[in-house]
């Protein structure tokens, strides 16, 4: 069976999640070697997947033929960039980057080299809401009225990460937003109201830990979004779509299918993060993409994706800081 040559680039928490991933449970995937700022990450993560650490991102495009882009959100726009002027098929963690015309560059410079890209958007992979799409799409649901989706972690990350993070929502809210315009269809409108309630320090760098934002779309359907960086109780991501015909709700799964019954209580394990709850999602669309490149079909999910995505997410940064809705840049 063909595999594809893939080199990996990041290796923080999604970059060693895809590192295994890549090395164990992608058919379709050859991880052929691994590179990190840190030569001592590099060397740790090579050798757990048993691959060469290479001293750099051009040492690492000289021997692959796709590569997966996991660094620091800053540094996407740059490599992807290199990468497709390479030749190499990309794969990149969300956002391309925290400014639009450096978004719109790099995938112009996509499109000039005429490589495969996908954007990270792993709940499109998901079994729950590829079935629940499938049915949509297939017009089972009739008319669709409402959209909800619920997405909170556990615990807020330190007030530190923020300063390279783009803000709550290009690095929370923007997962549930393409989520919306893949299930739904385009969004038009945005209205967000935020707070910062679990840290002042949130609050201090001029960010947020808890939203909600509402979304018109140009259907006429209405949508919801409850976003939370501290839930306390759990990581948490549901969904649930109204029809005229029938509703679909997709619950945040447990990590084990086992419940303990006892006198007036029924207990069952929630996810503590979002590695728990999605790694059959994290699995496939990897896979998918290395298919897709292998067969030379369209991937599932590409650049125009992931712009319209980053409109939507500073959208609803700019209705939440000015109190007023906002049409997302580049909407219907």
């Amino acid at each position: 069976m063909e595999r594809l040559r893939i080199g990996l680039a990041g290796l923080g928490r999604m970059g060693r999640i895809h590192a295994a991933n890549l090395a164990r449970h992608c058919p379709s995937a050859e991880l052929v070697a691994v590179t990190d700022a840190d030569p001592a990450v590099a060397a740790a993560v090579g050798g757990e997947a048993g691959v060469p650490a290479l001293p750099d991102f051009d040492a690492l495009l000289s021997e692959v033929d796709a590569v997966v882009v996991a660094t620091p959100t800053g540094t996407h726009a740059e490599l992807v960039a290199r990468a497709a002027r390479a030749g190499r098929a990309v794969f990149c963690e969300k956002p391309v980057s925290l400014d639009r015309p450096a978004t719109v560059d790099t995938l112009a410079a996509v499109a000039a080299a005429g490589v495969p890209f996908q954007v990270g958007f792993h709940r499109r992979f998901d079994p729950d809401w590829v079935a629940a799409t499938e049915r949509i799409r297939a017009g089972e649901l009739g008319e669709v009225y409402l959209f909800r989706t619920s997405l909170r972690d556990m615990r807020a990350p330190d007030p530190a990460f923020l300063a390279s993070s783009g803000g709550f929502f290009l690095d929370v809210s923007i997962h549930d937003l393409d989520v919306a315009r893949w299930m739904v269809g385009e969004v038009v409108e945005v209205y967000a109201t935020g707070a910062a309630l679990s840290d002042p320090r949130f609050a201090e760098v001029g960010d947020i830990d808890t939203a909600l934002v509402t979304l018109r779309f140009a259907s006429g359907a209405l949508g919801v979004i409850d976003n939370s960086r501290s839930a306390g109780y759990g990581y948490e991501c549901s969904t649930e779509v109204v029809g005229s015909a029938a509703t679909v709700r997709i619950d945040n799964r447990p990590p084990r299918h086992v419940r303990w019954l006892t006198p007036g209580a029924d207990i069952r394990g929630i996810p503590r993060d979002f590695q728990e709850r999605y790694p059959e999602a994290y699995q496939a669309e990897l896979e998918g993409f290395a298919r897709c490149v292998l067969a030379g079909q369209p991937v599932a999910v590409g650049g125009a994706d992931a712009l319209a995505a980053y409109d939507l997410a500073v959208a609803a940064d700019r209705s939440w800081r000015t109190g007023q809705p906002v049409r997302p840049a580049g909407g219907a």
